[in-house]
């Protein structure tokens, strides 16, 4: 087993699902657990400047071994997992030279993971695959972006020979529910610019990626004796179901790819007296972002006309912007990652990320931060699966950035 797969096996075992509903930074106890083992660990290899913070977040350096002066290079990774799948108990299984036909994650519940459904699977025929039983995701994201930073990061500080600049790394908490980079502080982490080794598939690239906000929609009806309703009841549930038919039918993550925005209901929870929905929004056009939050507001405010004022109360929330306006200036940052990728036989795939990254926020921060692939596919799910040749790859890209910045 290389030393990258066996860091992550490592720390897929750890549960970080993080938790929306949580009033505590971290949000959940197992991010703070992984971090610090993170922190022994970057200790242990040999890393200066390590910190570990009240909020989980870990930083570290590994200084120049070259006098000349060049960019100081940041890579990021999250420790966290998504909320929505389970990540307790993660029991990867290693899939030795995949042979194209369906995988049977978990015989008993008959969840299976099948090209028919996720025909990328096709792309790694031959290839050692990872995924969980089929009880739990897998955990590569972003697991497998950790594993990869400190992989290499060790590799340099074993082989001095290596010339390279000053490096900066980050593991960050809570990225999976919005708090991307909430509690970064980019002074202090006194890097030039930065990669995110969150990116899904081998020589995916990202630095274009949706505008996002949350909505927090909250229905008050009024409960009574169903024998005597008439004209005294009001029931939240068919107001729900009433607001939520208001939305453009095919504006939706099944129904949109590439640059099209939706609207996402991601949580519904209500009884006749009270209902509470969840929102995402997403568009990768700032006026089209907002025209999304106005249509919003104007379906709450023509329920209220029909219902009364107060019937439904909207909180929307502003979670992360297009980090493209911000990486355009500075478009070498993506150009030494596409010739990185091209010298290590790595084909770059630079598309929009229909989704956000640390590297969203950080680059409104100051630190222009693109997305580079980690391997990983079908995150937040159990069918999650990532190719050890990926994360292989992944740790050559990363070493090959830190070189090309040496000559720049």
């Amino acid at each position: 087993m290389s030393k990258v797969v066996e860091r992550f096996v490592k720390y897929v075992k750890y549960d970080t699902r993080s938790d929306e509903n949580s009033t505590t930074v971290p949000t959940t106890r197992g991010q703070l657990e992984l971090a610090k083992e993170l922190s022994k660990e970057l200790k242990n290899i040999g890393m200066e400047d390590i910190c570990l913070d009240e909020h989980g977040y870990i930083t570290a350096t590994l200084p120049a071994n070259i006098t000349k002066d060049v960019p100081v290079v940041g890579f990021i990774a999250h420790i966290d997992t998504h909320p929505q799948v389970s990540g307790a108990n993660v029991k990867p299984r290693f899939i030795e030279a995949y042979n194209g036909e369906d995988i049977i994650l978990n015989e008993e519940k008959n969840i299976v993971l099948s090209p028919k459904y996720f025909p990328e699977l096709k792309n790694y025929i031959g290839q050692t695959l990872i995924t969980s039983d089929g009880t739990t995701l897998l955990g590569a994201d972003d697991k497998a972006g950790i594993a990869e930073i400190i992989t290499v990061v060790e590799f340099l500080i074993q082989n001095p020979k290596i010339k390279h600049g000053p490096i900066r790394i980050a593991f960050t908490t809570d990225e999976e529910v919005g708090k991307i980079g909430e509690y970064f502080n980019v002074e202090k982490f006194k890097a030039d610019l930065a990669y995110t080794i969150d990116g899904e598939s081998i020589g995916s690239l990202k630095y274009e990626n949706f505008n996002a906000a949350s909505a927090k929609i909250t229905i008050n009806g009024k409960n009574t004796y169903t024998g005597e309703a008439k004209g005294r009841m009001v029931n939240s549930l068919r107001i729900a179901t009433e607001l939520m038919n208001m939305f453009p039918e095919k504006e939706t993550p099944e129904n949109t790819e590439g640059v099209e925005g939706f609207y996402h209901p991601s949580f519904i929870n209500g009884k006749v007296e009270k209902t509470e929905i969840h929102y995402l929004i997403r568009d990768f056009d700032n006026k089209n972002f907002e025209k999304r939050k106005n249509f919003i507001s104007n379906v709450v405010q023509t329920i209220n006309k029909k219902y009364g004022k107060d019937t439904v109360m909207l909180e929307i929330t502003e979670q992360y912007r297009n980090m493209k306006e911000k990486i355009e200036p500075e478009k070498y940052i993506v150009d030494i990652a596409i010739q990185a990728m091209k010298e290590v036989n790595v084909f770059p795939d630079v598309t929009p990320l229909r989704g956000g990254t640390d590297g969203a926020k950080l680059s409104y921060m100051g630190l222009p931060t693109p997305d580079i692939f980690n391997g990983v596919h079908n995150i937040h799910s159990k069918y999650e699966y990532i190719s050890t040749y990926s994360m292989e790859k992944s740790v050559e890209v990363i070493l090959k950035i830190i070189q090309l910045f040496t000559e720049t």
